[in-house]
């Protein structure tokens, strides 16, 4: 396979994740506004800041205004990260390689990419928010259930897995950080909400049903931290990414470089006590996860895209 169309199929995987993840982030701190009380002054600036572009906004913006902060996420030009631009980046990228996935699933993303940004508007307002937003979501698992379900799985599409599963555990990492991030004021008046905010995150990856059926106790943050970064078999969690993308590696040549990193990054998980992490020390831990991820992506790119 040429490294060029390894390199797009990556990306196409990443950029389709990527648009449904921050819908996903975008809906978990709209719930919390719906459930907490008005006297929890929950805003909008520790989205932009989770999501890495706080610089980059306020150059536009002068507050965190939610609509503002919307539109910068749903459909802002300049913006490489909106989902609008997201859906574009992974539109271009699968034009290039329409010879190798299904007709269904191109025509999928090209209508999601022109329906979402002629709607764009509606996601701006809590009124139509919800129906913009599930719209993207679902639309986004369609066309993964399509790739996964008539693409020959052969190299090009472990590589789509290794990005999907990369960018998926990467989102995951920041809408945990929403929690950690102090979204919610800790004071006391605010500890019966906690619940809440926890249950709103395991919404937000569609995983309270799975939780359920896996912890069985009731919801709380080092339950609910045990299982979104460590569980096996909760598809969202972050260890469970990481072996995704380690059963991919496996069928590539020259995958050692990659595999140990991988691998360092999973013990750093899997030996770390979620439970006794304080907020700040917690905030570090996910900084930590999200710059091993950055090296297996750079060790990734320079293994099997960027060959002379």
């Amino acid at each position: 396979m040429l490294s060029r169309v390894a390199e797009n199929t990556y990306w196409m995987a990443r950029y389709i994740e990527r648009a449904e993840n921050t819908a996903r982030l975008i809906m978990v701190n709209t719930n919390l506004l719906l459930d907490l009380p008005k006297t929890g002054q929950l805003g909008w600036q520790p989205i932009v800041e989770i999501l890495g572009i706080e610089e980059d906004y306020l150059e536009k913006f002068e507050d965190y205004e939610e609509r503002n902060v919307l539109k910068y996420l749903i459909s802002a030009a300049d913006n490489r990260n909106s989902i609008i631009n997201s859906l574009r980046l992974a539109r271009e990228n699968a034009r290039t390689i329409r010879d190798i996935i299904p007709r269904e699933a191109w025509e999928c993303l090209n209508d999601l990419y022109h329906t979402a940004r002629s709607t764009a508007q509606s996601g701006y307002y809590r009124k139509g928010r919800f129906d913009y937003l599930q719209k993207i979501i679902l639309s986004t698992q369609t066309i993964t259930g399509l790739l996964a379900g008539t693409m020959l799985h052969d190299m090009g599409y472990d590589f789509l897995k290794m990005g999907r599963n990369l960018e998926r555990a990467d989102m995951t990492t920041r809408i945990i950080d929403v929690r950690s991030a102090d979204l919610l004021p800790e004071h006391e008046a605010m500890t019966p909400f906690e619940s809440i905010q926890w249950m709103s995150v395991l919404k937000s990856l569609t995983g309270y049903q799975m939780y359920r059926r896996t912890i069985q106790e009731r919801v709380s943050r080092p339950f609910v931290l045990k299982f979104l970064l460590k569980e096996k078999l909760f598809p969202r969690s972050f260890f469970h990414a990481l072996l995704e993308v380690k059963r991919c590696l496996k069928h590539l040549k020259r995958n050692e470089d990659a595999i140990s990193t991988l691998n360092e990054l999973g013990k750093k998980v899997l030996r770390a006590d979620q439970a006794i992490l304080k907020q700040g020390e917690l905030h570090s831990f996910i900084d930590e996860l999200q710059m091993g991820l950055a090296e297996l992506d750079t060790v990734i790119s320079k293994t099997y895209f960027k060959q002379a």
